[in-house]
């Protein structure tokens, strides 16, 4: 007999979240009493009329912290507080590509007002402790803009189409200052990392290490942190993609150039505004990466149901839009963030068959940590949401065992015999 999971409903946990993981309870309950799943049609109805423009119950995303029909029932919000909301959601709505991305204007217009005046003040005149708090509101900045980011670079673009030179401007401008040097990221993330998915030719992925241990993941990190800049176009020129390999060089290269001339300016500046941001996020994002690919199944390593991870947690899906559900993203890279979880909860059964894992109460960052530092399987296993009846019916320790289990390193023969060729998808 399975120990029942306890669901931990976090109070700042998105609306959609919170009916996701009230499903997924409901699921355990029918799951253990051997009666068949139903379709959950009635939340998925309702997640997807918060996302239709044309339904009364469409509900944009405003801002991160704050849901907007929480903002608008709120007895101390005054009414032409609302009434200005209300005016500011209509003209945003208007900007962007997709309806429910106002927050993307609302993070845009926060951006453009706070980091692009203090960077250049920090240039004009600097001072520390400017430069600090320079630092720390970016550090506050850098995962939701990547995730926006990674929105713009799958979707080619957020805002409406009349905006598409601004659209495409505006990177260009905040990469820098948030730690991404220029395109980097889409030739990383989208022409590499989602061709290879995890497999042994993509460059960040974590089959080879052992995804427990703080020496492997030293490894990892120093392997990107120094060689991605040649690794990457060295990628594409092996797979007869030159163009790739000679834009993501060059791109990558003018980086550190102008990274160098800004340091001829004002090397404290330059410092605190460009190169410790760069630090921080690609550690960042290798922690991260670590986390979405820690668990690797060993019986069908390149699929994506079990070399990848669900994540229903507030760090990930309220402030990074909907970033957890990695699974989902790489079963179908081109879905709007806003409908993973109505995605997600009609393919369950899927994920249930494939063995997916699903955690909640968890981010990527403490996976990596309970992984690397801690060793700590029985947190994770507590925090591991069990989808099917073979995870319904483990015990807390089997639960842990088996995680233990998807943190071992391939062996090369492994390698050579688990995925069908040398890159998964090549």
């Amino acid at each position: 007999m399975g120990l029942p999971a306890t669901i931990k409903y976090d109070a700042q946990l998105t609306r959609a979240d919170r009916l996701v993981l009230k499903q997924l309870e409901e699921d355990i309950t029918v799951t253990s009493s051997g009666a068949p799943l139903d379709d959950a049609e009635p939340t998925v109805t309702k997640l997807r009329a918060a996302g239709d423009p044309h339904d009364s119950r469409f509900d944009p995303t405003v801002f991160t912290s704050y849901d907007l029909d929480d903002i608008r029932k709120s007895p101390s919000v005054p009414g032409f507080a609302r009434r200005l909301l209300d005016g500011y959601v209509a003209w945003a709505r208007s900007l962007v590509r997709v309806e429910t991305d106002v927050v993307f204007v609302t993070h845009l217009l926060l951006y453009f007002g706070t980091s692009l005046p203090s960077a250049a003040l920090l240039f004009y005149h600097f001072s520390y402790p400017h430069a600090v708090l320079h630092l720390v509101l970016q550090g506050s900045y850098m995962g939701p803009y990547t995730l926006l980011k990674h929105q713009h670079i799958h979707q080619n673009g957020v805002l409406a189409r009349r905006l598409a030179a601004i659209d495409q401007l505006f990177p260009y401008l905040m990469d820098p200052l948030m730690g991404h040097t220029w395109n980097s990221y889409f030739y990383h993330h989208v022409k590499h990392h989602h061709v290879e998915g995890n497999g042994p030719r993509d460059l960040s992925s974590t089959v080879r290490y052992q995804r427990d241990s703080f020496r492997h993941f030293l490894m990892y990190l120093g392997r990107f942190f120094f060689f991605v800049w040649a690794d990457l176009p060295r990628y594409f020129w092996r797979t007869n993609r030159t163009t790739l390999a000679a834009k993501s060089a060059f791109w990558e290269l003018g980086s550190y150039v102008a990274l160098y001339l800004a340091f001829r300016v004002s090397p404290p500046a330059a410092t605190f505004v460009f190169a410790l941001p760069l630090l921080f996020l690609r550690i960042a994002l290798m922690v991260g990466n670590w986390g979405q690919h820690a668990f690797v199944d060993a019986d069908e390593p390149d699929s994506d149901y079990r070399s990848s991870v669900t994540l229903v947690d507030v760090a990930s899906n309220r402030y990074c839009f909907n970033d957890g559900y990695h699974t989902s993203h790489h079963l179908h890279p081109l879905r709007h963030w806003r409908d993973h979880p109505a995605a997600f909860l009609q393919a369950r059964a899927d994920y249930a068959a494939q063995g997916a894992l699903v955690f909640h109460d968890i981010d990527y960052v403490m996976i990596t940590v309970r992984l690397v530092i801690l060793k700590d399987y029985d947190t994770l296993a507590r925090c591991l949401v069990p989808i099917g009846a073979e995870q319904t019916a483990m015990t807390l320790e089997e639960r842990a065992a088996m995680l233990k289990r998807h943190t071992r390193a391939f062996s090369e023969d492994e390698v050579r015999g688990k995925f069908k060729v040398a890159g998964k998808k090549a």
